[in-house]
This record gives C-alpha cells, sequence and structure tokens, in this order.
C-alpha cells in the first residue's frame, strides 16, 4: 500500500511549485537513500557538519556555509548572529537583547508572509522590525534614514515572489548598508538556483531552503562571510538548539548537493521548456483556454504555464476553475495569476512527471466538455 491509502492522505499534483503545505518537493532517489542509511548511523554532529558546511560553501561560492532546521529558523538565527557575535554570553540571553543592538530595518514590501510573516521569525530572536517605505516602494534615501537609527543590528532582505511593490536592486540597498556599517541578510527562500547571484550582491549572510528545487529534506542553508556564519553555527548554544538540523536533513543536503554538481543544467533547461510547451500546446487546444509560457518572477531558470479563461466561451471563470480542479480527485494544486484582475491560472511543470501533467490536460477537457476545437 501507498503513502496515501496507508494513512488516507489526499491525493495531489502539485503544479503550484515547490509549496510547504503540499510538502515542498520530490528528492532523488540518491538523495533518498542516503536519508534511509543515515537513520540508522550514529555519528558526531559536530563533524557531520563540518563536512557539510565545506560542502555548502563550495557549492555557494562562499566563504561559509552551515545547515540549519529550515529557511524560516535560518532567519531568525541569522538575525540572532547579527546582535550576539560569538559571544557566549549574549548567545546564552536570547531572547532577552538587554544591551544589545536590536532593530532589524526592511522595506515594507520585503515585510513577506510565508506561511508565518517574516517580521515574527525577526521577532523570535528578540529583535524588533522596523519597516521602511512603503508597499508600493522604497528609496534608497528612505532606507538611508531607516538605517541612521542608533540601534540597528542588520538590514533584511528578501528575494522571493511574494515581495511586495518596487524599489532599489539588492546590490544597492546592500551598498547603502555597508556604507553605514550595517550587515545585510538576505532571504532568498527558494532561489537556490540562484544563490551565486545572491551573494553578488554584497551581502553578509543568504539563507535557502535545502528542501525546494535542490531537493533535500527540510534543511535551510545559511552561506556568506565566514565570521557571521560562524555566529549563525554558534546559536547552536542558544536559541539554535530548538533550531537544530539532524543527521537525516544534513545527509541529506550532501547528497542534494552531490547531485546537483552532476545535473547538467543545460539539459535539464531543455526538458523544462520541453515539458511546458508540451503542455502550452495540448491546453491550449480546448476552446476558453489560452495558454503560454510565464517568466518566473524572481529570475530562475525556468518558465510557468499561464492559462488563460475565457468565462463567455469556458463557461467559468478562472476562481471556479481553480475551485474544480482543486476539488476533483486526484486534487489539482495550482497558483493564482498574479496580474490584478486577470482570468489566469500559473502552473508550475517542474516537479511533475509526465503521467500527471497528462492528468491535468485530461481534467481541464473534463470541465470543458463539448469545448475542445
Amino acid at each position: 500500500m501507498g503513502l496515501h491509502s496507508t494513512y488516507g492522505l489526499t491525493r495531489i499534483i502539485n503544479a503550484r511549485g515547490p509549496y510547504t503545505p503540499l510538502g515542498v518537493s520530490r528528492s532523488e532517489d540518491g538523495v533518498t537513500a542516503a536519508v534511509a542509511a543515515a537513520l540508522s548511523e550514529f555519528v558526531v554532529m559536530e563533524e557531520l557538519q563540518d563536512v557539510a558546511d565545506r560542502a555548502l560553501a563550495r557549492f555557494a561560492g562562499a566563504e561559509a556555509g552551515t545547515v540549519v532546521h529550515c529557511t524560516a529558523s535560518a532567519i531568525t538565527l541569522a538575525v540572532a548572529a547579527t546582535m550576539t557575535g560569538e559571544s557566549a554570553e549574549r548567545i546564552a540571553a536570547l531572547p532577552d537583547t538587554t544591551g544589545m543592538p536590536r532593530a532589524v530595518v526592511l522595506p515594507a514590501g520585503h515585510a513577506v508572509d510565508y506561511g508565518h510573516p517574516i517580521t515574527q521569525a525577526v521577532r523570535l530572536a528578540g529583535a524588533v522590525p522596523v519597516t521602511v517605505g512603503t508597499d508600493e516602494t522604497y528609496t534608497l534615501e528612505g532606507l538611508e534614514a531607516g538605517l541612521a537609527r542608533p540601534d540597528v543590528t542588520c538590514l533584511l532582505l528578501v528575494s522571493s515572489r511574494l515581495v511586495r511593490g518596487a524599489g532599489a536592486e539588492l546590490s544597492e540597498a546592500v551598498a547603502v548598508a555597508h556604507r553605514r556599517g550595517v550587515p545585510v541578510v538576505v532571504d532568498g527562500a527558494a532561489q537556490d538556483f540562484r544563490i551565486d547571484e545572491l551573494l553578488r550582491t554584497g551581502a553578509d549572510l543568504v539563507t535557502v531552503s535545502g528542501q525546494k528545487y535542490l531537493g533535500s529534506p527540510t534543511a535551510g542553508l545559511v552561506v556568506g562571510r565566514a565570521d557571521p556564519v560562524a555566529a549563525v553555527r554558534a546559536q547552536e548554544r542558544g536559541i539554535g538548539r530548538a533550531m537544530k538540523a539532524s543527521k537525516e536533513a544534513v545527509i541529506g543536503v550532501l547528497a542534494a548537493l552531490e547531485a546537483r554538481a552532476e545535473l547538467d543544467m543545460a539539459q535539464w533547461k531543455q526538458q523544462q521548456a520541453d515539458k511546458l510547451a508540451d503542455f502550452v500546446t495540448r491546453a491550449g487546444a480546448l476552446r476558453g483556454i489560452t495558454a503560454g509560457p510565464v517568466p518566473d518572477p524572481t529570475g530562475l531558470p525556468f518558465e510557468r504555464a499561464r492559462i488563460e479563461v475565457d468565462p463567455a466561451v469556458s463557461g467559468m471563470d478562472a476562481a471556479a476553475l481553480e475551485r474544480a480542479l482543486y476539488s476533483g480527485s486526484p486534487s489539482i494544486r495550482v497558483m493564482p495569476g498574479r496580474r490584478q484582475g486577470a482570468q489566469e491560472l500559473l502552473l508550475e511543470l517542474v516537479p511533475l512527471r509526465p503521467a500527471e501533467i497528462d492528468t491535468i490536460v485530461a481534467r481541464l477537457g473534463e470541465l470543458l466538455p463539448g469545448r475542445q476545437d
């Protein structure tokens, strides 16, 4: 019996991408085998972390790296590291920040919610989030004014499709902070494909998920300059104890990094493009639907599929189509469109198998009976 039958779980086709409420991603067979092997072994965790830290630094092209429980905890621990350094006394005191700089400046549009507010991740360290600008925009002048506070510990920036509005380039914001001697943390969320680009902004610390496109077990990856990374790892003796990575997670990260190193990126990109083109052709043959590719909003190396719905022809609007896909069996999960008022749905096909894509096309045909050209 499979997992879903054994535990009575809903069968889903995940066309939302590496979405945490849907189990994030699928791991490669080599990662799965490595994790299974780790579960039956004892290891010295300090040694294992040392191995993973070196591998992660090589992967990112950074001075240093380390593995923590997840990206949400990585944000909390990165903020903590800017307040405490490697001071054992300060680390033991958190989340009591008495006598420490504790203001975390971030653009208002970067105060995202990825299941919980990023500002809560800041507060968990004992720090205080201070937003600048508006949801629509922020300026370098406004950012500099916010960084002028005497109690600033770091600037927090986000690279994610959840970011709202516009503003300065990340590298420009980093430069403003560094001119004031303020360290910068960049939350890269699902941006492991762009980790080197995020580091080139000059950020002191960059956090990304191991369990999204990299396909490891749940893990937060922190890379950047050696001193602040060491301070992140030092949090294991404080609040980081509750956010530690397990042996199977660290081993899984190592296996996932090895798999990524062996990946032929040109071939992988072509596979994604072919998969998308086939879906767009077949979905676009349904009357009432226009299908096409749309770039990833953060610059990841693949495109998503956009389905635009004509309610007058299809008999339902985009919201009704999304509900119908959701309520079927298997339940098909897609993303609502990003354009205000547009009758569209977005699908990410990267993690899907051919049979799952076939099922999506067939379901669309069933929901629009007699409407194929």
